[in-house]
């Protein structure tokens, strides 16, 4: 027998890909499960951009390999979209690399900046993949704990008691993922100072800043020396186009030259028609979106009844396409779920799964029906 590698013996298999699997065998089985639990947009993409990418099929050319930078309408569109929703003004031939979803933006920076050994400041609770990344490429994390009493934001003094002298980079993500909290302009030029201090690559994840949030930020707004920051963006959640894996990273030229070194050598660049689509997306008025988020406010009213229902405490203010919640005390958030799942055949996600500060606490998504999410409050009456 060959062995897998030693890099995989702490890793474990995506959540999300092992629980669906489960939940889809239940739906099999006959049982009417009202998943609440997985951030994949439900609604449509717009129809503009599903024209653009049909038009795209077309050209002589859409079916070559493209440029590895992507193409340059692309590349202009992010740039017009950072500047007229963060107010951000990047150089589009030297700033802007797109990526197939921002998670493979993950795993590239990593690679390119993270030698084994090296100690990566991650958020707890966070995304898992941060940690899971640090780990397949031999690195350490050193988790920093955001907690309710803090608003879940980083508390410096504690950063600073810890011997950051290993630390390389820190992952941030604002506005956050799970718990819809949202950083002002104070949090990001705290966040640079530190970084420059310690010599740390601040990465912020910014996936969810147009969603609920009348006030889309990007911490390059606030960085002069670009070289300490480098922000995530990604189509998958306001744009409602997860399933075509796109998204960005903007940063100094040389900051996406060492990325680029990577993600020359494991793709061979996005399929034309993804790009013009993704481009025409990204020239969207500000009242595309604000449709879209009356549609997630009136969920986002309906999950607060099903959690008021459930005893469970949450905050008003949160950003985003979940509500982050407590669970009733004495219990756990998987116990919470699993009890969830047997009695009323509806999935929330378990706060555990984010780290050890996210127990206690579930995570409902607003990527489900108002009918869907009215059937599951319904449930809790029978």
């Amino acid at each position: 027998m060959i062995a897998q590698a030693s890099r995989l013996n702490h890793v474990e298999e995506y959540y999300f890909s092992t629980k669906l699997r489960e939940i889809r065998a239940l739906q099999d089985s006959g049982q009417p499960i009202i998943n609440l639990g997985v951030g994949s947009p439900d609604l449509p993409p717009p129809p503009q951009v599903m024209t653009a990418l049909h038009q795209a099929l077309l050209n002589p050319g859409a079916h070559q390999y493209q440029p590895y930078r992507g193409t340059t309408d692309f590349r202009n569109a992010i740039g017009e979209f950072y500047q007229n929703f963060y107010g951000v003004t990047l150089n589009t031939e030297t700033e802007i690399l797109p990526l197939m979803g921002s998670k493979e933006g993950i795993t590239h920076i990593s690679m390119a900046f993270l030698n084994e050994g090296d100690e990566v400041l991650i958020p707890n609770p966070g995304y898992p993949t941060y940690a899971a990344v640090s780990r397949l490429v031999g690195a350490t994390s050193v988790l920093y704990d955001l907690s309710e009493e803090t608003g879940w934001l980083p508390d410096f003094n504690e950063l600073e008691k810890k011997d950051l002298s290993k630390v390389k980079l820190m992952w941030v993500n604002y506005p956050n993922m799970p718990t819809g909290t949202v950083a002002k302009k104070d949090l990001f030029e705290r966040l640079i100072a530190f970084g420059k201090k310690h010599r740390i690559l601040i990465v912020n994840d910014n996936p969810y800043s147009l969603i609920l949030n009348e006030e889309p930020e990007s911490i390059l707004k606030y960085s002069d020396e670009t070289d300490g920051v480098l922000e995530l963006n990604s189509l998958s959640k306001s744009f409602n186009m997860s399933g075509w894996r796109i998204g960005m990273l903007c940063g100094s030229e040389k900051n996406i030259n060492s990325v680029l070194k990577v993600k020359t050598n494991m793709d061979s660049g996005m399929f034309f028609p993804l790009q013009a689509g993704a481009a025409m997306a990204l020239r969207l008025p500000q009242s595309w979106f604000s449709e879209q988020n009356k549609v997630y406010l009136r969920r986002k009213e309906e999950i607060v009844k099903l959690a008021t229902a459930l005893e469970c405490n949450f905050t008003e203010d949160q950003t985003g396409m979940f509500l982050w919640c407590r669970v009733p005390q004495g219990t756990t958030s998987d116990g919470f779920v699993d009890h969830l799942l047997k009695r009323y055949h509806i999935f929330a996600a378990p706060g555990f799964i984010f780290g050890s500060q996210g127990e206690g606490y579930i995570r409902f998504s607003l990527c489900s029906t108002e009918e869907n999410i009215l059937k599951a409050c319904n449930r809790l009456k029978a």
